[in-house]
């Protein structure tokens, strides 16, 4: 199995951000996963391929049982190769905290979707008809704020295998939490509007043709393998008046590699320079955890907010790609990192 070599040893000292980005957020941020529950031994199991199987309430009683990790093929299905899903059932040791949950899932042959609860909430590689292996991919998938709701956890794995070993073969397979992440007012994590290349339009955008992506993960992992250059993120949300009077802050996680960032047609921050040349001496970006200052009076309170985010990408990972994403207001972001400066 071959694997990819990471940035680290090849980067360069961080930048100063713009005045318009939280002067805290220039610290890097790095995930502080801790073990909730291993998810290694028995799962159920079936060949074929049904999305109702997605579902919290399936009865897959009369389903086989084969341990997690390991190939399919070495436990009863040599030769088979397809569609196969993997379904588990889980009860926390305690009752779900407000931190952001993570299911690792190690290496997936080929391709995977996953699903908690019944929502979807990641995938890596691309299914038939443009199938695009990921077996070389490490799976961590962040699991958005209300999906986990009780102790009581359904976990969907929707696998494909083009030929050789197939499934879940290898590696860390465990539910984690994120100690170090920020616990936003309003989540926006989860499904956004992605095409590659730039927008030049901030107001009354058109997405409905756009492709859809989840936020955070990486675009490779979502069907733009290899894809290095430019692209834009989109999402709308609305409000009902929660956030009146309140100084707000946008959270974007980690961006790979430079971002600029519009909310209703105003630039509100960005990484720096935004073109390739800023790569060859200030590539370090990718590592920044995003958080920009809202300027007052620019959110609408009650209708319709669209953000737009467009990303450059030099080389390997792209996009949004880790970390909390949404609002959350100054005076809990100021005590979050009171907080974390008390951890540390």
């Amino acid at each position: 199995m071959m694997f990819r070599f990471k940035k680290y040893n090849t980067q360069f000292l961080i930048f100063s951000l713009l005045a318009l980005m939280l002067l805290t957020s220039a610290n890097l941020i790095s995930q502080d996963l801790s073990m909730i529950k291993s998810l290694e031994g028995r799962w159920k199991f079936s060949i074929g391929d049904n999305l109702e199987w997605a579902h919290p309430d399936y009865d897959d009683s009369h389903w086989e049982s084969i341990h997690v990790p390991g190939s399919w093929e070495n436990q009863g299905f040599h030769g088979y190769d397809g569609y196969a899903w993997y379904r588990l059932k889980i009860i926390l040791p305690e009752k779900p905290a407000k931190e952001s949950y993570y299911l690792l899932l190690g290496y997936i042959d080929d391709v995977d979707e996953v699903f908690i609860n019944g929502k979807k909430i990641g995938q890596t590689g691309q299914f038939p008809p443009y199938y695009s292996t990921a077996y070389t991919a490490n799976r961590s998938y962040f699991i958005p704020n209300g999906v986990i709701t009780n102790d009581e956890v359904h976990i969907a794995v929707r696998v494909y295998d083009e030929l050789g070993e197939g499934g879940i073969v290898g590696g860390n397979v465990s539910l984690q939490m994120d100690m170090s992440s920020a616990i936003t007012d309003l989540n926006l994590s989860g499904n956004w509007k992605f095409k590659t290349d730039l927008c030049t339009e901030f107001n009354n955008l058109d997405i409905s043709g756009w492709d859809d992506i989840i936020v955070p993960g990486k675009w490779e992992d979502q069907g733009y393998k290899d894809y290095d250059g430019y692209a834009c993120y989109a999402k709308e949300f609305t409000l009902n008046s929660q956030f009146e009077g309140k100084h707000m802050i946008l959270l974007l996680g980690k961006i790979d590699d430079l971002d600029m960032v519009y909310l209703n047609g105003t630039l509100i921050g960005q990484s720096g320079p935004f073109n390739p040349a800023t790569m060859n001496l200030r590539s370090d970006t990718y590592q920044q955890f995003r958080s920009y200052h809202i300027p007052s009076g620019l959110l609408n309170q009650s209708g319709k907010n669209t953000i737009v985010v467009n990303v450059y990408d030099g080389f390997m990972d792209g996009g949004i790609y880790e970390g909390s994403i949404g609002l959350i207001s100054q005076e809990n972001y100021i005590s979050y990192w009171n907080k974390r400066r008390k951890e540390r």
